[in-house]
């Protein structure tokens, strides 16, 4: 709890966990609302890809952006943004206008937001806490606010959608905006923290953080295992409708309770992260994350049964958000200050960058081949991905131990005594 020690964290994690319920919210009726539009796997694919590519395009741009300006202004006018997107949505739903070639337009214009914001906000939360340790704990607090959010907001979603329309989801989140960003005006932050005093020109700011990521053995290989996770592991969510609707001859509230199921594990995870110490040992549990994700996947797809697929979310969910934290954790931790902006935005690129084209791959596998089989397949490949980081753990370790040890994390190595020839 040490983060909350920080007046403007309180305030971002007040904010920003109204508003995340929003957010969880309005995820559940897009897919329910594709679905219902089109009854194609492929166009949910499709639709998620739209929303995340321009994420996978525009981060590394934004990340060197970031660097040259006060975050928090950036994070008040992307969830202006935001909110003005997801009420557009609403006011087109509610009036039973909305077409599938809206929802991609909408759809895609969120992915530019998120771009800009989701690099800006990580690099923010080091503004928000009073010292490197305390940003440890900023993570994982944060990690739990989200989780949280998605254990409610796909609750909340179910029902609204089942009594009143997907509308109505959207409305909230358009109105959830209004909460953080009072509390990101309400912040008292000094606005010359974390910002380059010399920012680097957009080429050479480009060139430069990606000699970092590619060089650095730590960051590369996470960044590469999480490309892969994203790509085959996380489009599950795309699919969601699916496994409610045609495996488990359910509804909205069937969708509801999955997305809740997969977000009590990510909770569970959340707060196993939160009890930590410290950051050693982290790297092992990225490792063990991978594996769970991967085997959680294989047995939902098996799963014909409501309450072994939920099961099998929980693992999933505390799989998928311990691979998230832990690595966001070791990250930021490691990249030195007048790179995050860039780092952060090579994070966001393989977390969320990768996506679309596993939204795509997973929608079109899904179309041919059923959900279930789709989701076998990629959590196949997420133990594959497990394994071969696990082959690259002693060397990550021998890299960042110099880092740890400047940190004051990891005890120095007395100096061995010089041999006389």
């Amino acid at each position: 709890m040490r983060a909350f020690r920080s007046r403007n964290f309180r305030l971002f994690f007040t904010g920003q966990s109204i508003s995340l319920i929003g957010t969880w919210m309005t995820r559940i009726a897009t897919g329910w609302l594709v679905y219902k539009l089109t009854h194609s796997a492929k166009m949910l694919g499709i639709v998620g890809f739209a929303g995340q590519i321009p994420t996978f395009l525009l981060a590394p741009f934004a990340g060197v952006w970031i660097e040259r300006m006060d975050r928090r202004k950036l994070l008040v006018w992307t969830q202006v943004l935001a909110g003005i997107q997801s009420l557009t949505i609403a006011f087109l739903t509610l009036a039973k206008v909305i077409t599938i070639h809206e929802l991609l337009l909408l759809s895609a214009c969120q992915g530019i937001i998120n771009a800009f914001d989701m690099p800006g906000r990580q690099a923010a939360l080091v503004k928000m806490v009073n010292d490197r340790e305390s940003l440890r704990s900023a993570i994982a607090l944060n990690s739990s606010m989200v989780n949280i959010a998605r254990l409610i907001g796909p609750a909340i979603a179910g029902l609204l959608i089942a009594a009143v329309g997907e509308g109505w989801c959207f409305l909230v989140d358009g109105l959830s905006y209004i909460a953080v960003i009072a509390s990101l005006l309400m912040m008292r932050l000094d606005s010359s923290k974390g910002v380059s005093k010399a920012p680097p020109k957009m080429i050479e700011g480009l060139k430069d953080g990606w000699a970092y990521v590619s060089t650095f053995l730590p960051v590369r290989t996470i960044l590469l295992l999480f490309a892969v996770v994203s790509l085959m592991g996380f489009p599950y969510m795309v699919l969601m409708p699916l496994f409610a609707s045609d495996v488990l001859h359910g509804g909205a509230h069937m969708l509801g309770w999955l997305s809740s199921a997969s977000g009590i594990g990510a909770v569970i995870s959340a707060i196993t992260l939160a009890l930590r110490r410290g950051v050693r040992g982290l790297t092992r549990m990225i490792q063990i994350a991978c594996f769970l994700f991967g085997g959680g996947l294989i047995l939902l797809g098996y799963s014909h049964w409501f309450v072994l697929s939920m099961v099998a979310l929980l693992f999933i969910g505390f799989g998928m958000m311990q691979g998230i934290a832990a690595s966001n954790t070791v990250i930021q931790t490691l990249v030195p200050e007048d790179k995050r902006g860039r780092v952060m935005s090579y994070y966001t690129v393989a977390f969320v960058g990768m996506a679309p084209f596993g939204s795509l791959l997973g929608g079109t596998l899904a179309n041919r081949f059923g959900p279930q089989h789709t989701v076998m397949l990629t959590g196949a490949v997420c133990i594959l991905g497990a394994a071969w980081f696990s082959t690259q753990l002693p060397k990550i370790r021998e890299e960042m131990r110099p880092v740890y040890e400047e940190l004051g994390i990891l005890p120095k190595k007395p100096l061995e005594p010089a041999v006389n020839s």
